[in-house]
């Protein structure tokens, strides 16, 4: 059986999502979204936040889930500056550009991992917070 982990990671891996598409449309149900408003949603933050080579747009799926369970937005904000700092840990950055390699020629993580990283970091708050909606 897949996790949705490894599910999330499949939808970009194959190319039929971004990186935010693929966390948002994963863990629609759990943010009481449905996954067509959910791929929507995250159509314009391909290639890390707009495209700008920002923020990774797993990062940007993975806050967006986090906002809309929360009811409490300073609780919200908390668990994503924990995701933040636990993905910055793993992966080397946070930013879509540098993970990359654009501009260094050393690319830190593909993108179905930097996926699949921010999905398990989202589920452990999902995991602790199974009330909250």
């Amino acid at each position: 059986m897949e996790t949705r982990k490894e599910i999330a990671a499949e939808k970009k891996r194959c190319g039929s999502h971004n990186c935010a598409q693929a966390i948002l449309t994963t863990y629609a149900d759990v943010a009481g979204l449905d996954e067509h408003t959910a791929m929507r949603l995250g159509g314009a933050y391909a290639a890390g936040m707009g495209n700008a080579e920002g923020t990774c747009g797993a990062l940007v799926g993975a806050g967006m889930i986090l906002g809309m369970r929360n009811a409490d937005h300073t609780r919200a904000m908390k668990q994503m500056g924990q995701i933040m700092i636990k993905f910055q840990q793993r992966n080397g950055a946070t930013q879509c550009k540098l993970l990359k390699g654009i501009g260094t020629g050393h690319m830190l993580r593909e993108c179905p991992l930097c996926v699949q990283d921010a999905a398990a970091l989202l589920e452990e708050h999902i995991a602790s917070n199974k009330d909250e909606c």
